[in-house]
């Protein structure tokens, strides 16, 4: 009876399952709670999917486990064996500090720009933008992030390590905008090509803490204001298509408007001025083509003395005919031109010829 209380009281003392049901959906690193206690060699050590176990010796990195269920002894703890030298068949209860990383994905991350970054653009020289969208990420070699980004936090959360690795985004994306040579003004249609090119540009930076970017998407990047206006200049270029067409386009408009506001004061009255000058220069504009230039004027003729037939005026003799013809005299009072034959001025009365 003895023995076997003080049987169970070291048997209280050792650590014969040990596992880790994680219920949370943030956390990346949990640290086994030994709370004093040894582990027994044989114990069973059961790692569930999407988890790794790392087991730590005094600080140094010892066995490492994917999914499945293990029985721990030294045959598999090569590296725990090696460190605490353990001879072939030991037995004996043992300390180790026991870390589960999750490595499942970590979804629809927000990160964003909280200070503008530069970009060197072809069309502005050095220009600054914001951006904002989503990532995801996951641990891929739980070794390297446990050195580089954990510590000795008895628990790790994805907001503990989210800020590092928003940071390290953001100061890459300049660098990667400039390298897809994609010009400021094709940003917004080309946000999933763009996307694309800083996943894979990106995704180096984060393999040094042991994490992949599995996806990377910008949602919207805002552009400075004289970069903006450029985009709407040539997307309302664009839109206008052939100006002629659009000027009497407005025009038009502009008529109809002020026909429609006879009430509209001194300002209707100079749209309505303004588009009728519009229109008329639009009309005498689509009239010239179709108009044709106007003759000279014909020379003036009168009918011959002697046949009748009309011949130039001033002619002295009839072409046809050859008769001669009247010559216009003149008053030699007032000067008034009187017809050839004429014996009085019809305006002065003086006596002609």
């Amino acid at each position: 009876m003895h023995m076997g209380f003080i049987k169970n009281i070291v048997t209280n003392q050792l650590i014969d399952v040990i596992e880790w049901k994680d219920d949370t959906q943030n956390t990346m690193v949990h640290r086994y709670d030994m709370n004093g206690k040894e582990i027994m060699m044989g114990a069973q050590l059961t790692v569930r999917e999407s988890q790794v176990a790392v087991f730590v010796n005094e600080g140094q990195f010892a066995d490492v486990y994917q999914p499945g269920r293990y029985e721990l002894t030294t045959q598999n703890m090569p590296i725990m064996t090696a460190l605490k030298s353990w001879k072939f068949g030991f037995n004996s209860p043992f300390k180790s500090d026991i870390y589960f990383v999750n490595t499942k994905q970590f979804l629809d991350r927000k990160w964003g720009t909280s200070n503008p970054v530069m970009m060197r653009d072809t069309d502005f020289g050095m220009i600054r933008i914001r951006a904002f969208g989503i990532f995801a990420f996951r641990v891929t070699n739980p070794e390297t992030f446990l050195k580089e980004v954990f510590g000795t936090n008895a628990m790790f959360t994805v907001e503990d390590v989210e800020g590092q690795i928003k940071r390290t985004l953001v100061s890459g994306l300049s660098d990667a905008i400039a390298e897809s040579k994609i010009p400021a003004l094709d940003l917004a249609a080309n946000y999933e090509e763009l996307s694309q090119y800083a996943l894979k540009a990106l995704s180096p930076k984060l393999e040094s803490l042991g994490l992949s970017l599995t996806s990377f998407v910008i949602e919207n990047i805002s552009l400075p204001e004289e970069v903006e206006k450029s985009i709407d200049k040539r997307t309302s270029m664009g839109v206008v298509g052939d100006l002629n067409k659009y000027s009497q386009y407005q025009a038009a408009e502009a008529m109809r408007e002020a026909a429609n506001n006879p009430g509209g004061g001194m300002a209707g009255m100079g749209v309505g001025m303004g588009a009728g000058a519009a229109m008329g220069q639009m009309f005498a504009q689509s009239m010239a083509g179709t108009q044709q230039t106007p003759t000279a004027a014909q020379p003036q003729t009168v009918p011959c003395v002697s046949c009748g037939k009309p011949i130039p005026a001033g002619s002295r003799f009839c072409p046809e005919c050859g008769a001669a013809q009247a010559v216009a005299t003149k008053c030699p009072k007032c000067n008034t031109e009187v017809t050839p034959g004429t014996k009085f001025c019809p305006n002065c009365g003086e006596k002609i010829g």
